[in-house]
């Protein structure tokens, strides 16, 4: 090897991929989980103290998939009706829940700040169901929604959601389900009527490439996502064989961003310098913004990927840009 070559090689991430995801590969697709997170129980007692309440519905008994409904305890009171946030969670397609206690306590302050209602989609995971099978319980949850304009399958949708002002959300994985989610939503675009979307708020959107951009390799050996965990979520991810390039994972190799203009969405892109998928991101904004997208960009020096999941103080400031981008949004 050249000296050239040598200044160009990418290092090796030093981090075991299992240990950082604590997880177990069998020979049979599946994997054991061993992550322990704390689990967080539905509240639907409006005598609680808590100011927000929770309630979980089936979506698909056969896929085993379920919704949990956030809402502020205030809007039982109020004649105005809430927007309507459809939240996707993290944990690179492959771990997590909606009750885990991180995804809860974060929906929970999505609803109270807003405020919204928030319907947090508890999809199937990777790799016993690779993509596309959590962009089809997402969009599955849109059309759930739908029927509860008309329908008791959830009195909190039906009284005092907004079906006009409908966001889709989503932080990490979950900002790429809810980005392929939003794509998907074009071929049901008047089959969910009410429901109009008017929004795609990506939260330090899960995306990544063959090749490897600057800040992974700065980052490679970053705890909250390193090289290698990176890597593995994606092999477990994608449908068997597929590599990087894939459209699931990498969307500047098609041509999404103007299925997405064709729905009118705004969309939001957060990120920070600290994350090893920055450049992800920003590569995200250039392309949505060459197709004539209207997106924005909320860039912040600093943090890590999954702020504002594992900090308080952070998520306070994001609720805040979260609120400005909706209500602006409704306001167009």
């Amino acid at each position: 090897m050249s000296s050239s070559d040598r200044q160009n090689a990418i290092p090796t991430c030093s981090i075991d991929p299992l240990q950082y995801m604590q997880i177990k590969l069998h020979s049979d697709g599946t994997i054991t989980r061993y992550l322990e997170m704390p689990i967080i129980k539905a509240a639907p007692d409006s005598t609680s103290l808590s100011p927000v309440l929770s309630d979980d519905f089936p979506l698909n008994p056969s896929h085993k998939t379920s919704l949990r409904i956030f809402i502020p305890k205030i809007a039982l009171e109020s004649i105005n009706k809430l927007p309507i946030i459809v939240y996707c969670h993290g944990g690179g397609f492959v771990t997590l829940q909606v009750d885990s206690y991180y995804n809860h306590e974060f929906c929970e302050a999505l609803a109270l700040h807003l405020p919204a209602i928030v319907v947090s989609v508890d999809y199937r995971l990777a790799p016993e169901h690779r993509l596309p099978a959590a962009y089809e319980d997402a969009v599955e949850a849109l059309q759930w929604i739908r029927d509860g304009a008309t329908t008791q399958k959830s009195e909190w949708l039906s009284k005092y959601g907004d079906f006009d002002n409908c966001f889709l959300m989503g932080t990490s994985a979950g900002g790429n389900i809810a980005y392929h989610s939003a794509i998907r939503a074009l071929d049901i675009v008047n089959d969910i009527q009410p429901l109009k979307l008017k929004g795609l708020i990506l939260h330090q959107p899960f995306f990544g490439g063959v090749k490897r951009t600057g800040s992974e390799i700065r980052h490679i050996n970053h705890q909250s996502l390193p090289l290698s965990g990176n890597d593995l979520f994606w092999e477990l991810g994608l449908p068997v064989g597929a590599d990087r390039d894939h459209e699931f994972c990498n969307p500047i190799v098609c041509d999404g961003s103007s299925w997405l203009k064709r729905l009118s969405l705004q969309v939001l892109v957060m990120y920070c310098s600290g994350d090893p998928l920055m450049d992800r991101s920003m590569d995200l904004v250039a392309m949505l913004k060459d197709k004539g997208v209207s997106v924005k960009e909320d860039f912040t020096e600093g943090g890590y990927h999954g702020m504002g999941l594992l900090d308080s103080n952070q998520r306070e400031s994001i609720m805040l840009k979260v609120k400005e981008f909706v209500t602006t949004s409704i306001d167009e």
